[in-house]
C-alpha cells in the first residue's frame, strides 16, 4: 500500500494541492527570467507543457489512457479551454505588469471560487474558510502594495482573466466528483501553443531563443508546469474549489519571495508582514482542521457498533 493511500481523503487533497502550489512557485519568476516576446513564450509554454502533460498521463494510466480521456467528456473539454485562458492571462499579465500585481490579482480566485461554489454547487463554506480567505487576501495585498502604482491596466486585466477562469475551472471540476481532469491539460497545451505559434510565425523574422533562455523555458514548461499543474488540477477531487484556491496562495507568497531573492529586490517591511500573515493563516487553518478531523475520527471509533439480537425472532 502506498504511503499516500494511508492518508485520509482530505489529507491527500491538502498534500497534492500544497505540493502543486510549491512546485509552481517559480513560475512568474522564470517567465521574467526567460524574457521572451509574448507569442514566443506562450508557444513554447503551450507545446512543451502539453508534451509534459501527455507523458504524465501515459505514466499514470498506461493502457488506460484513452479511457481516462473518455471519462472526462465534455466537462474535460471545457476545462482545457478554461485553462488555456488561464495560461494566456497569467503569462501575458507577467509580460505587461510586475509579478506582484499578477499574483495579488490571482489571489482573488478563492473568493471567486467560493461564490461560484455557493451558487452552482450549493456548497456551504464554514466561517473559518471565509475568514482565512479574507486574511490571506489582506496579506497578499500588503505584499504587492508597493507595486500597485507600477502596473498597467492591460496586465491587470489579463491577471483578472486568469483568476476568474482558474476559479471557474476548479468549480467545474467539482461537478464531476471522482473524475480526474488533469489528462485534458494536454489539449490546453495544444490550443495555447498552436494559437501563439501562428502569431509567432506571422511576426517579423521569428528566431529561436538563446541557449540560456531555452534552458529556462524547458525547465519551466516541460517540467515545472506539467508536474505542478497536474497536482493542482487533482485538488478539486478531494477539496472544495475555494479550499484549493486558498492553498494556491502558497504559490503567491513563495513566488514573491523567490523574486525578491533571485532578482535582488528589497522587500518592504509591509510586504514581509503580508507574507507572514498568509503563511501564518494557512498554517493555523491547516492545524485547526487537522485537530477537528482527529476529533471526529476519535468519536467515530469510540461509537459502539449496534448489533441486532435475532435469537427471539420467529
Amino acid at each position: 500500500m502506498s504511503r499516500l493511500s494511508t492518508l485520509s481523503h482530505r489529507q491527500q487533497g491538502l498534500l497534492l494541492t500544497a505540493g502543486g502550489a510549491i512546485i509552481m512557485a517559480p513560475d512568474a519568476l522564470l517567465i521574467k527570467v526567460a524574457n521572451l516576446p509574448d507569442a514566443e513564450i506562450l508557444m513554447w509554454r503551450g507545446f512543451l507543457s502539453g508534451l509534459g502533460f501527455l507523458l504524465i498521463a501515459l505514466m499514470r494510466y498506461g493502457r488506460g489512457t484513452l479511457a481516462a480521456y473518455r471519462r472526462c467528456g465534455w466537462t474535460g473539454i471545457a476545462v482545457a479551454l478554461l485553462f488555456s485562458l488561464t495560461t494566456c492571462g497569467f503569462v501575458l499579465g507577467n509580460q505587461y505588469t510586475k509579478a506582484g500585481n499578477v499574483l495579488m490579482i490571482l489571489a482573488s480566485s478563492p473568493l471567486i471560487a467560493a461564490v461560484l461554489s455557493w451558487i452552482i454547487l450549493k456548497e456551504q463554506l464554514p466561517r473559518r474558510t471565509w475568514l482565512a480567505i479574507l486574511l490571506c487576501m489582506t496579506g497578499v495585498a500588503l505584499i504587492a502594495l508597493d507595486d500597485a502604482g507600477a502596473g498597467s491596466w492591460v496586465g491587470n486585466a489579463f491577471a483578472l482573466m486568469a483568476a476568474t477562469t482558474l476559479a471557474i475551472n476548479f468549480t467545474l471540476c467539482r461537478t464531476r466528483p471522482g473524475v480526474d481532469m488533469s489528462p485534458m491539460l494536454v489539449f490546453n497545451g495544444l490550443i495555447v501553443g498552436s494559437t501563439a505559434g501562428l502569431f509567432w510565425l506571422a511576426g517579423s523574422e521569428p528566431t529561436l531563443p538563446a541557449a540560456n533562455q531555452l534552458a529556462v523555458v524547458i525547465l519551466l514548461c516541460l517540467i515545472i508546469v506539467p508536474c505542478g499543474v497536474t497536482l493542482l488540477q487533482r485538488g478539486p477531487l478531494y477539496l472544495p474549489s475555494a479550499e484549493v484556491g486558498l492553498l494556491i496562495l502558497l504559490e503567491v507568497v513563495l513566488g514573491t519571495l523567490l523574486a525578491w531573492w533571485i532578482l535582488a529586490e528589497q522587500p518592504a517591511p509591509m510586504a514581509m508582514v503580508g507574507g507572514a500573515l498568509v503563511l501564518g493563516t494557512l498554517s493555523a487553518k491547516g492545524l485547526y482542521e487537522r485537530r477537528l478531523e482527529m476529533r471526529m475520527r476519535a468519536r467515530l471509533e469510540a461509537t459502539p457498533s449496534v448489533t441486532v439480537d435475532r435469537s427471539s425472532t420467529v
